[in-house]
This record gives C-alpha cells, sequence and structure tokens, in this order.
C-alpha cells in the first residue's frame, strides 16, 4: 500500500514552512480587494487585485515584502487561517482545516500548476489591478462570483 501524502497525514499545525507554503492554490482570490458592509458585517469581494499581484500568474510579485509595500496585507499562517471568514471556500488552507480534501485541480495533486487555471479557478483573466481603479469606484466592482 503507498504511503499517504504528507497533507493527508499532517495538521496544518504540523506541516513545516516548505509544506505551508506548498499548499497554497495559488488562486489568488485572497488578493482581491474586499469591502465590509460596516452595519452588517457583511463581506463583498471585488473583481480588483492588490497591486502586487501579477494577474497573469496569479503570484505576488513581492512576496517576501508584501506586508511592508501593501498596508492591508494580512499574512495567512496556521494562528489565524481559522479566523479568516472571508477566504474562500475553495481555498486549500480553509479545506484542509475543516477536514476536506485538496481540489482536483490543486497542484499537488495534478502536479501541474497550470491546472487551476485550466479549470478555472484561478482569477486570471478575470481581474484589475487596484492600480487601475479609482477608490471612489470600488463599489462598482463588487462581484457575485467567488466562493
Amino acid at each position: 500500500m503507498a504511503s499517504q501524502p504528507w497533507w493527508h497525514t499532517k495538521s496544518l499545525a504540523e506541516m513545516n514552512d516548505d509544506e505551508w507554503e506548498a499548499l497554497c492554490d495559488g488562486c489568488a482570490k485572497c488578493c482581491l480587494v474586499k469591502l465590509e458592509d460596516a452595519d452588517t458585517e457583511e463581506i463583498y469581494y471585488t473583481n480588483v487585485s492588490c497591486q502586487l499581484l501579477d494577474t497573469e500568474s496569479c503570484r505576488c510579485s513581492d512576496y517576501a515584502g508584501r506586508t511592508k509595500v501593501v498596508d492591508d496585507c494580512l499574512k495567512l499562517d496556521r494562528s489565524n487561517v481559522n479566523q479568516l471568514e472571508w477566504l474562500p471556500h475553495s481555498c486549500s488552507y480553509r479545506l484542509l482545516a475543516a477536514g476536506q480534501p485538496l481540489p482536483e485541480w490543486h497542484h499537488l495533486r495534478t502536479g501541474d500548476r497550470e491546472a487551476m487555471h485550466n479549470y478555472g479557478a484561478s482569477l486570471r483573466g478575470k481581474v484589475t489591478s487596484e492600480l487601475n481603479v479609482h477608490d471612489d469606484d470600488i463599489e462598482d466592482h463588487i462581484i457575485r462570483w467567488i466562493n
């Protein structure tokens, strides 16, 4: 019998830093600008991405320095993954934390980082950078296709 992959046998807390980083499916949905209704606390996703997101690769152009460049960039880690209600339901961290399997298109299952894009699970071709949208117009960019 073949041994189970590490993401089946380890909890998020047991994973080393390389394993933790490898879990990221690269969908970039966490890099979307989100709006919160002050009265209801409901979160609204927009089709506007962080200025650092490379919208073709769906990767951060300054991953190591992102929290210094973008004031409200939140580093997802083992201590906050269960507290971030705005994480999309397809987020690999959220899925594993809930005891669910990785999606069929995840690169750890397919061996191919393009599989997620081909499946349509990433933001590739669906967003614009916040550098192209005036703050007063952000509400015009609310979307319903996330989660």
